[in-house]
């Protein structure tokens, strides 16, 4: 099975959907900005059309089993769930022992831009500029859903959601790209399908942060206008579909 916080996906769009994929409207609006800073709390490179670097970041702990370019994301120390050790990545592939950023909720923004520019985070103009900064230090301050009140983070079960509000949402709105039955986009290889039921069996809580700020890089529609709730109940649906 393929697990969808395990690999490093080739994803492309056309010219015509730059602008939404990686420019930002005039007037920005708050949902747009959080679900923005979220996309590059997942990837920023890929979120703001950059590369990442090749090398191992100087700051990821040399006894963990991540290297390279994937450890510049902010997802490989803090988790799809915000929480770091706390969380889902207490233990496993993506353990670094870093606390999460839960408690820079509320936080000063200026303080949080600051963190990321030191020499802890390190993430220069080139790769964030001052201008897209505002962005993750909006999600970062208040951006952040409790995952726990959707999804158990002792064995990453599903445990809240209406399932039959996710479907009438998915139908209309997701379905236009991952069709009816979740089955039109498939990440795996050969006869190892991962359509987005099956990712959603495997890593629900990076699939919930996915529906609330779309997948970086991509011309993905997200709900963050519509809150964590709305995007839990989608999340309870697309478990409902066939993951092979």
């Amino acid at each position: 099975m393929v697990f969808a916080d395990d690999e490093d996906r080739d994803y492309s769009h056309g010219e015509d959907a730059q602008e939404f994929v990686h420019g930002s409207p005039e007037t920005i609006s708050e949902p747009w900005l959080l679900a923005a800073g979220g996309r590059i709390y997942d990837n920023w490179a890929d979120a703001l059309d950059r590369e990442l670097p090749e090398s191992t970041h100087p700051a990821y702990p040399a006894s963990s089993k991540q290297s390279g370019s994937t450890t510049w994301r902010c997802k490989e120390c803090h988790g799809w769930d915000y929480r770091g050790a706390a969380g889902i990545y207490r233990d496993g592939s993506h353990f670094t022992g870093i606390k999460g950023i839960e408690g820079a909720i509320g936080m000063p923004e200026p303080a949080i831009a600051a963190l990321l520019r030191s020499s802890v985070h390190g993430y220069t103009p080139d790769m964030i500029s001052d201008d897209e900064m505002p962005r993750i230090t909006a999600f970062v301050t208040r951006g952040q859903v409790d995952v726990s009140k959707y999804i158990d983070l002792s064995n990453r079960a599903v445990i809240a959601g209406d399932a039959t509000v996710g479907r009438g949402v998915f139908q209309t709105v997701c379905a236009a790209c991952h069709g009816f039955d979740g089955k039109r986009l498939d990440w795996g290889e050969g006869d190892d399908h991962a359509y987005v039921g099956t990712e959603a069996a495997a890593a629900p809580d990076e699939v919930l942060h996915k529906i609330l700020s779309a997948h970086p890089g991509v011309e993905m529609a997200n709900l963050r206008a519509f809150g964590g709730d709305i995007a839990a109940d989608v999340l309870a649906y697309l478990i409902t579909l066939p993951e092979k």
